[in-house]
């Protein structure tokens, strides 16, 4: 088969994506990427992939989302592919319904999240919904990240067999490593017994950022590693305000590591994974650190509390909240047996649970046949 794989942009299709590609890939397929441009983009080029770039933005602005529906159908209409395999809530829409239009025999969605289910105005949110609902009617493989996304598809009838695939993480990359814990340490200046607290992701509002900062000057003693970055598609408040006052309040326990390709080995460095976002698909993150052996603190909202068993695998607490999460993250830095005994058993679960091949060949299964 000839198979599209459409998304946003370059992060989402080197980060996301391209497992999925690689596997289809190797079952024969001929698979193209499909996504606005960006520099992360020569990853999958240098693995040999095709990787088309169409005008997408992140945005509601009608104008842009018709240029990049034209160029979606000007593209499909020159491929002819066998598949469409759309992701993420507005790339996802507009690739449906430019297949639908261009008569692609099959059309595949991964939710990775509902806008209808994210914060803003009714008429936003309702808007979202419908869109859904008449995308749906256009899909022939609905699939969805999280269980309880797939229920809020079936329930609202946006699709009647909507399949919860789950996400997924190669253990041969993310596991405990003892050296990388010793090397990364002394590049970063952090003592072998200092408590180190981790959160990767995208520095954007809803990741939790303003009260993860806040609660990390109620923890004693304890580091915290930011890893990553700001896209340049992102959209919502900076955080350059936040992280400037937490420097002068936190000093040399904040550390801000940017964009890095290490990722495996800086969780194998750190103690506990933090992330209180707002709303979430189902984080790559939380199964990445629960792979490396860390215990979790995460926020009790879809997704991540698919992921996190709490007081058992880790601990989840309100979102938007400051005292709460410096308590428990507190209660993890002082009681280092305890994370020792939650990240072990994160570690089993995310064996059984959320291995990247058992995941990418479900999803190739349900795509091809």
């Amino acid at each position: 088969m000839k198979i599209l794989e459409i998304t946003n942009v370059d992060f989402s299709l080197t980060h996301f994506l391209l497992p999925l590609m690689r596997e289809l890939r190797a079952e024969g397929h001929e698979v193209i990427g499909v996504c606005a441009d960006g520099p992360l983009l020569q990853h999958p080029r240098s693995e040999g992939f095709r990787v088309e770039t169409l005008p997408f933005a992140r945005s509601f602005s009608v104008p842009a989302q018709l240029r990049a529906f034209w160029a979606l159908v000007r593209l499909i209409k020159k491929e002819k592919p066998d598949l469409v395999h759309a992701h993420m809530p507005i790339s996802g829409i507009l690739a449906r319904v430019a297949a639908k239009l261009c008569g692609v025999p099959r059309i595949a969605y991964t939710c990775h999240g509902f806008l209808f289910n994210q914060p803003g105005s009714r008429l936003r949110r309702g808007l979202a919904l419908m869109l859904e609902i008449l995308c749906g009617r256009m899909t022939d493989v609905y699939l969805t990240v999280s269980h309880e996304e797939a229920q809020d598809a079936k329930r609202l009838h946006i699709h009647s067999h909507p399949v919860a695939i789950g996400n997924g993480r190669d253990p041969a990359r993310f596991h405990p490593d003892a050296q990388a814990r010793t090397r990364i340490r002394a590049e970063l200046g952090t003592s072998t017994q200092t408590p180190v607290i981790i959160v990767v992701s995208r520095l954007v509002r809803h990741k939790g950022y303003p009260e993860l900062l806040a609660a990390m000057e109620r923890v004693p003693e304890a580091e915290l590693w930011i890893v990553g970055e700001r896209l340049a598609s992102d959209h919502g408040a900076n955080m350059d305000e936040y992280l400037t006052k937490a420097r002068a309040v936190l000093g040399p326990r904040l550390k801000c590591l940017g964009y890095r390709a290490d990722i495996p080995a800086l969780l194998a460095a750190a103690d506990i994974f933090v992330l209180p976002s707002h709303f979430e698909g189902l984080p790559m993150s939380i199964i990445e650190a629960m792979l490396c052996g860390l215990p979790v603190v995460a926020t009790n909202i879809r997704g991540s509390r698919e992921q996190v068993v709490p007081r058992a695998t880790g601990l989840l607490v309100p979102p938007g909240t400051i005292a709460e999460l410096a308590k428990t993250l507190t209660t993890l830095v002082q009681n280092p047996a305890l994370c020792q005994r939650m990240g072990d058993a994160g570690l089993k679960r995310a064996l059984r649970l959320f291995d990247e091949k058992t995941i990418l060949q479900t999803t190739t299964r349900l795509l091809t046949h």
